[in-house]
């Protein structure tokens, strides 16, 4: 059984927590944990917007705050995000992410992420060895 608290990841285990402009991470479960997905609690910042394109893995996310807005680039429609509303990127969909305030996003990557992944300049992650 792997149990963790996320306050004492953010404290002390810096490793597991990944930032870049506008948006944090907490990686709470990764590739070396085994379980075949990685969960992470993110947080985009209010007023921020992501353009993402995840080639190489699929991804779920489930907003628990905020409020926001995804529109898929092949086609142009715009989603509404709120607490409650979940999003599947099945099609490794290129998207544009909008924060209007903080989102807070709990989110599963298959396969895991290692913690090691940066954006690259599409919005992809590399698939990283663990």
């Amino acid at each position: 059984m792997i149990v963790r608290d996320f306050n004492k990841i953010v404290k002390d285990e810096k490793t597991r927590v990944v930032s870049d402009a506008d948006w944090t991470s907490v990686r709470m479960l990764l590739a070396d944990d085994g379980m075949g997905f990685s969960f992470h609690i993110t947080f985009l910042d209010a007023g921020s917007e992501h353009t993402f394109e995840y080639k190489n893995h699929f991804e779920s996310v489930y907003c628990m705050k905020g409020e926001g807005s995804i529109t898929d680039l092949a086609t142009g429609e715009t989603h509404e995000i709120r607490p409650g509303v979940m999003y599947a990127l099945d099609k490794h969909d290129r998207h544009v992410l909008r924060a209007e305030k903080e989102l807070v996003m709990a989110c599963c990557f298959n396969p895991p992420v290692t913690g090691k992944e940066v954006h690259r300049e599409d919005g992809s992650y590399e698939l990283v060895d663990s």
